[in-house]
């Protein structure tokens, strides 16, 4: 099992066309063999949890049994994971794309009830430059609390130790949201999530007053990153 994470940019004078394809790449993603889960999703401003959209940056994640390592990571093929309507559209905007190959190695959670990448274990001996999926249906009652602690953990990120980058994205404004980081190491990913004392406070509330009705959180060993945004690869020379 592999996934695929797409980000797309689209240029200022089509900023429309992305929110407009978040209805039409149903149809294609629907009816594609390949995936066994996929999500179509938003970006914010930020690259955390944030409630300010960017409206010109969009995301597709779709899971897979359909593909092998061997046969197709030696260059992205767009029409063939994702359609040719799909990569048309892409091709047509002239949008940027940066995607990812994630192969995932541990975790746990649901994604609107389902196990997304399969029954993982929840660690391994893996500690190689990692990624990290963190996603949450907030429940309506607690939104409140959420986005006022949510922040100033964010903005602790990109400073800590072993930080890469980072990616918010969501289905539901404010609602259905993620997260998806990429670390130099695990121990730097653990000290972050673990030892931070903002995190942890943050983690003990969600728990203690319940905010979500469901979560998810997976690791991925990074198999290989292509293409960029804004002109940047940010792995470029870490693979």
């Amino acid at each position: 099992m592999h996934a695929f994470l797409t980000i797309v940019r689209y240029p200022k004078w089509v900023a429309w066309a992305g929110f407009f394809s978040m209805a039409l790449f149903r149809f294609p993603m629907f009816f594609n063999k390949n995936a066994t889960f996929y999500k179509l999703m938003g970006c914010g401003k930020n690259g955390s949890f944030d409630k300010v959209p960017d409206l010109r940056q969009w995301a597709i994640l779709m899971v897979t049994d359909g593909f092998t390592q061997n046969n197709q990571f030696s260059s992205f093929d767009y029409k063939t994971v994702y359609g040719s309507f799909i990569y048309n559209w892409w091709k047509f905007m002239g949008c940027s794309r940066w995607t990812l190959v994630l192969k995932p190695i541990e975790g746990y959670g649901t994604w609107d009830g389902e196990e997304a990448f399969g029954t993982l274990p929840r660690s391994s001996d893996y500690d190689g430059l990692i990624a990290v999926l963190t996603r949450a249906t907030i429940r309506i009652h607690r939104l409140q609390h959420f986005w006022k602690h949510v922040n100033g953990v964010a903005r602790l990120m990109p400073s800590s130790k072993g930080f890469i980058t980072s990616l918010g994205m969501g289905e539901v404004p404010w609602i259905k949201q993620a997260t998806f980081s990429i670390w130099e190491d695990k121990e730097s990913l653990k000290t972050f999530a673990y030892k931070m004392h903002e995190h942890t406070e943050v983690i003990r509330k969600t728990r203690q007053e319940k905010w979500y009705s469901e979560d998810m959180f997976v690791r991925f060993k990074i198999i290989s990153s292509y293409g960029s945004i804004n002109g940047i690869n940010p792995l470029e020379g870490k693979l």
